[in-house]
């Protein structure tokens, strides 16, 4: 019997996490089940809606929640703050085409503006924009632009359970369907997403990229990029395809964007930054008017809504998420979540992707109809049993475009140790023992656009 006794609080929780948790980690933030049941019934069963403070681990999102480096963090003293012509703008400029090679870099507050300014200046009423999956944002811009967002991912990305080196590809023979049936005039870009986060974070091949490219360039159709996760990509090429095995990543990523003609670009991503994001072009007349609507909404050219130091911080930022060690790590730290998981039964998309794990809604609670949001279910009690925050990657994000219910596990670069990835392990396979006793959801408020950041839903208990 020990001489002291432990503070009632810390005894609280020490009690809570002997009933199941073994794993000890660094206590960043605590609460009980019984605290996140009341927040989350306060938030309508939206984690978006829950404050930070009431996570254990976010991996809501990877984006801007990295942590920076000593590099970067020195690079962001000598940002400029002048309004035009600023050395920072030149120094991120001199960077970004380093590695990307556009002829125009426009600089935006995040990939949404770029979004945005693009689909604006690009697309009307009546277009098709095809993708190998557009994202809840992309597709969120091309729809308010008037087009229409199309989904082109080969037959494997739309299988959870798949093996294939390369899921995020886009199928050829459908974009030349696509383009042949719409009519070239109706099609003003084609969109690649590197790599594909809708589809389980899953990467492109350099092979499919040429594919495209070829198809983009016979109709005269130019070919953007999504390119938040590009290094993660380029990586991927590396391991997996073939004559690439010598080659660094900025050198694939060199070669990638070679084959493009822009890209958007949420430097929160593969930028390593807080905030920050850029629009690449090579034509010179679409160039000036995306910086014309820049000006509108964003800010001046050379600062494009951002501070000097979050110029610095992305010219720096963009280089390091290419330095192959940083990229071993993350890329095994990923995969090491989701081969422990996977494992013990648990449905994931399969193989790893780079950012994220996917667990698969639909084959882990088969019980809960699509239309109950099974996705959400889930995310729901990974949050009630360890409160991990993570994101429903399906029909409350993607309505009837959604072709699977997953729910990601987004991990924010160097920021989280082996014993947190050790406690999520831990955390979904309890969940997974009780998955039986899960329930759906029906929603009871929801906007006309991007619904799940704001939608408030309620258990389906009868």
């Amino acid at each position: 019997m020990l001489p002291w006794s432990l503070p009632p609080a810390i005894a609280s929780v020490r009690e809570e996490m002997s009933m199941a948790i073994r794993t000890i980690i660094e206590p960043f933030r605590r609460n009980t089940r019984s605290e996140r049941k009341a927040l989350l019934e306060a938030a309508g069963h939206n984690l978006f809606l829950v404050a930070s403070e009431a996570i254990l681990i976010d991996l809501l999102t990877d984006s801007g929640t990295s942590a920076m480096s000593t590099g970067q963090w020195a690079a962001m003293m000598r940002g400029d703050e002048s309004y035009a012509g600023t050395p920072s703008f030149t120094r991120f400029r001199d960077s970004v085409q380093g590695i990307f090679g556009f002829r125009h870099v426009i600089p935006t507050h995040q990939g949404h503006a770029a979004e945005r300014i693009l689909f604006a200046v690009m697309c009307k009423k009546g277009d098709v924009v095809p993708n190998n999956t557009h994202f809840d944002t992309t597709r969120a811009n091309v729809e308010f632009a008037g087009a229409e967002a199309v989904d082109l991912v080969i037959p494997e990305g739309r299988e959870p359970s798949t093996r294939h080196p390369f899921k995020g590809n886009m199928d050829v023979a459908a974009l030349e369907e696509l383009i042949n049936r719409t009519g070239r005039e109706h099609v003003p870009l084609v969109m690649l997403t590197v790599t594909n986060n809708s589809g389980g974070g899953q990467p492109v091949s350099m092979e499919n990229v040429r594919q495209v490219s070829a198809i983009c360039r016979k109709h005269g159709i130019p070919l953007y990029f999504d390119a938040c996760r590009f290094a993660e990509n380029s990586y991927f090429i590396k391991l997996r395809e073939n004559g690439y095995e010598s080659k660094a990543p900025k050198q694939i990523a060199q070669e990638m964007f070679s084959y493009g003609d822009g890209c958007t670009m949420s430097a929160k991503k593969d930028g390593l930054a807080n905030i920050g994001g850029f629009l690449c072009t090579n034509d010179d007349l679409l160039a000036q008017q995306e910086k014309d609507l820049l000006i509108l909404t964003e800010g001046y050219p050379t600062y494009g809504g951002l501070a000097g130091r979050d110029l610095e911080a992305i010219a720096v930022g963009v280089q390091e998420a290419l330095e192959e060690d940083y990229l071993r790590y993350r890329i095994a730290s990923t995969a090491y979540l989701g081969d422990h998981i996977a494992e013990q039964g648990v449905p994931i998309v399969q193989p790893p992707g780079g950012h994220a794990i996917y667990l698969d809604a639909r084959a882990f609670l088969p019980h809960i109809p699509v239309e109950q949001f099974p996705g959400v279910a889930l995310a729901c009690e990974l949050y009630l049993e360890g409160g991990i925050r993570s994101v429903e990657i399906g029909q409350l994000m993607f309505g009837a475009a959604a072709a699977m219910d997953l729910v990601r596990l987004a991990i924010p670069r160097r920021v989280y140790t082996q014993s947190h990835v050790d406690y999520v392990v831990e955390i979904i396979l309890e969940v997974w023992k009780k998955r039986n006793l899960i329930h759906g959801l029906k929603i009871t408020h929801e906007a006309p656009f991007l619904r799940h950041f704001t939608a408030k839903l309620q258990p389906i208990t009868a």
